[in-house]
């Protein structure tokens, strides 16, 4: 692994916060009722654009929200294009305090495309990034009848083999990174509604873990009835359902990403003709620098291309 895989991992953060804002936008907010949970809501920042007929979904990575760096700027590159957004918020990543989500929460997509703001779209098109992007995947697999296509950059596609990656001590600052954002999930949750049912722990005990791994064993587990960790991977993962994917899909992957491991995307994808497959010499976890093309007839960063492909899949693959 070189330095160029983790400094466009890390460079793009901080180039975020001066590219500008996001296109203007409204907040978004859908009821939800789970029976574990009781009423919630998944919530968004919806950019509409009256003459698009077309809605592309942006779902951040574990951690993130839609105020992510690189979920803002895929609804800039939308917005560019004349493309109405929705920047997702994950189940209680926007720090309500009601809930939090998983690796295989995908039904939530479902039910936010069912949103009366989002009715008149005659088509919707995802793009996710990270574990975003697995839960894209997992959607993929059993989407809405509007949804027309599935890009994802970055995503981890066997959840099994990416977490003890993530966990080995040459990674601590990225793990840290995550699971600062989950903490601040599950403090909002716990605060908001002491002794709710969908929270297994205390405070002070999730604010004490260090893996991912841990997290997953004793937070995410027994929320969602899972056995522990182990079990969970197996029940949620993409990598053994590929070839149930019902809509074109297009899978980006960094070779030097230092967050998820191409030798654990690879070995699937090669398996499978459901997908398109891409890999880039450079780039980093959800980062790349200027001039990567992927060959798909686009323009622009990685992230514009693949809305461009998203938009018209055929056409782009036709380009190759």
């Amino acid at each position: 692994m070189s330095l160029h895989g983790h400094f466009f991992t890390i460079g793009p953060q901080f180039l975020g916060k001066v590219m500008g804002p996001p296109p203007p936008s409204e907040h978004l907010r859908v009821p939800l009722h789970d029976p574990v949970a009781g009423d919630l809501a998944l919530t968004g920042r919806f950019a509409d654009v009256p003459a698009s007929d077309t809605l592309v979904m942006i779902v951040h990575g574990l951690g993130g929200s839609a105020q992510s760096h690189y979920v803002m700027a895929a609804a800039r590159e939308c917005h560019a294009r004349g493309l109405a957004s929705l920047r997702l918020n994950l189940r209680g990543a926007d720090r309500s305090g009601l809930d939090f989500y998983h690796a295989g929460l995908h039904e939530d997509l479902r039910h936010v495309c069912g949103a009366k703001r989002l009715a008149r779209f005659r088509r919707i098109v995802v793009i996710g990034y990270s574990l975003g992007g697995h839960i894209s995947l997992r959607f993929a697999g059993a989407p809405e009848r509007r949804v027309a296509a599935v890009a994802t950059i970055c995503a981890p596609i066997d959840i099994a083999a990416g977490v003890p990656l993530i966990d080995a001590p040459n990674r601590a600052p990225y793990r840290r990174h995550l699971l600062k954002g989950l903490k601040e999930m599950y403090v909002a949750l716990v605060t908001r509604r002491p002794g709710a049912k969908n929270a297994s722990i205390t405070a002070e005990a999730a604010l004490r873990i260090k893996t991912i791994r841990e997290w997953d064993d004793a937070v995410v587990a027994p929320r969602f009835g899972f056995r522990d960790a182990l079990d969970y991977y197996a029940k949620t993962s993409v990598h053994t359902r590929l070839e149930e994917i019902a809509v074109p899909t297009l899978v980006i992957t960094a070779n030097e990403d230092p967050m998820v491991r191409v030798e654990t995307i690879r070995p699937w994808l090669d398996q499978t003709s459901r997908v398109t497959a891409i890999y880039t010499e450079r780039g980093g976890h959800v980062g790349f620098p200027k001039g990567v093309n992927l060959g798909l007839g686009g323009r622009g960063s990685v992230t514009g291309q693949a809305i461009d492909w998203l938009i018209d899949p055929a056409r782009s693959s036709a380009s190759q």
